[in-house]
């Protein structure tokens, strides 16, 4: 008789540079959470700290761990080493910068059969700075495969870090569908929750309070659009970072620190998104965001940067309105547009739905995620 032994599960350890928040964090979260719990034993390691995100991670049931208390104490080196000796994995798949240039080198040297690395952002510091670019280019020839959220990304990687094409894939970030809906009824309760005004049209800008996501534009749009604008306008931002005393700031001495609502870290961003009637995005690069995603699945119309990821996925009219990154004219005319024209929300709105549910879902990324892993998998399997 013949019996059919069961496929033996696949050990994957996912490092990242911290649990705090961001966009990475985020994408990371619905990978873990939508895994094929079936076929993969995941664990989740930051570099560093503990972070907003270390209970959500802990909360799906795998175990987490923090490799070094601090950033700048490289005891992470030693603990890594340990976990990668202990459990064995057979893929290591590295998030942001820190992580593939310090993580996965080590797990080479150890004996990883499987490397990945998921690139977000053509974060300017690689592209600036010539030493990262040459770290960057060097550690990704270490990579079995990269996943690349976007084209622009993929380009970069092939045409100028010189990655092998066929060991780049796209792979768009997706956000959990079920639980980003339109809001309905939740409108004037997420409000309430929030303090915002109720009849207000709310603007929301949502992402980390560093200069790539560009609040100082954000607050100055907010400035001439308050100006402008025949309706009553308010503005909120959700998030924390080196930015926020300085934007605080900025809100004051630009006269609207009442017109703006800092709300910090929001734990359950689903309630950004059914107090906004809009979604700013103002960034200076970008890959693909999932708080774009997010706006989308929730039925807020957009108006952002036409960057990278976002210009390939969003038309300008479209489904969106688009502008010119730093351009802050472009912006006004926009929320102008948007906050004055119920119809022309309405529409665009439709559409980024309609799209977001078709294409960018957090299960769809994750199968092919996992499908990255089983083909570079089965080409170590070959040459042994």
């Amino acid at each position: 008789m013949i019996r059919n032994t069961p496929s033996p599960r696949i050990r994957v350890l996912h490092v990242i540079d911290s649990f705090d928040l961001g966009g990475a964090q985020t994408a990371l979260l619905h990978l873990v959470r939508h895994r094929d719990s079936a076929r993969f034993d995941v664990e989740v390691a930051a570099m560093h700290g503990r972070g907003v995100y270390w209970d959500r991670f802990a909360e799906l049931g795998v175990p987490v761990h923090s490799l070094s208390p601090r950033k700048w104490l490289p005891v992470y080196f030693l603990k890594l080493a340990a976990l990668l000796l202990a459990r064995r994995f057979d893929v290591v798949h590295c998030h942001l910068f820190g992580a593939n240039i310090l993580a996965k080198p080590l797990a080479a040297l150890l004996g990883a059969r499987v490397l990945i690395n998921h690139d977000q952002c053509n974060d300017r510091a690689r592209i600036d700075s010539r030493a990262l670019f040459l770290v960057d280019k060097i550690t990704n020839r270490l990579s079995s495969h990269i996943c690349a959220v976007s084209r622009s990304i993929r380009d970069f990687l092939v045409d100028h870090e010189r990655v092998p094409a066929d060991r780049v894939s796209v792979v768009y970030n997706g956000v959990d569908i079920a639980g980003f809906t339109p809001g309905g009824g939740a409108r004037d309760s997420a409000r309430e929750k929030l303090g915002l005004p109720r009849e207000a049209f709310v603007v929301a800008g949502v992402g980390r309070l560093h200069p790539q996501k560009n609040f100082a534009l954000f607050l100055d749009v907010a400035t001439e659009a308050l100006a402008r604008s025949k309706i009553t306008l308010h503005f909120i931002i959700a998030g924390t970072g080196p930015e926020e005393a300085m934007l605080r700031e900025r809100a004051k001495s630009l006269g609207i620190a009442d017109r703006v609502t800092f709300a910090g870290f929001v734990a359950d961003m689903r309630a950004i998104y059914m107090a906004a009637d809009a979604l700013l995005l103002t960034s200076l690069y970008e890959g693909l965001p999932l708080t774009v995603l997010e706006a989308m699945a929730t039925g807020v119309p957009v108006i952002a940067s036409r960057l990278d990821g976002i210009g390939e996925i969003l038309g300008d009219g479209v489904d969106s309105r688009l502008a010119a990154s730093g351009n802050r004219t472009e912006f006004v005319e926009a929320l102008l547009e948007i906050s004055a024209q119920p119809e022309t929300a309405r529409r665009l709105a439709a559409a980024a739905r309609k799209k977001v549910e078709a294409t960018f879902s957090a299960e769809s990324m994750a199968r092919e995620v996992e499908a990255i892993y089983d083909r570079c998998l089965d080409q170590t399997t070959r040459r042994v």
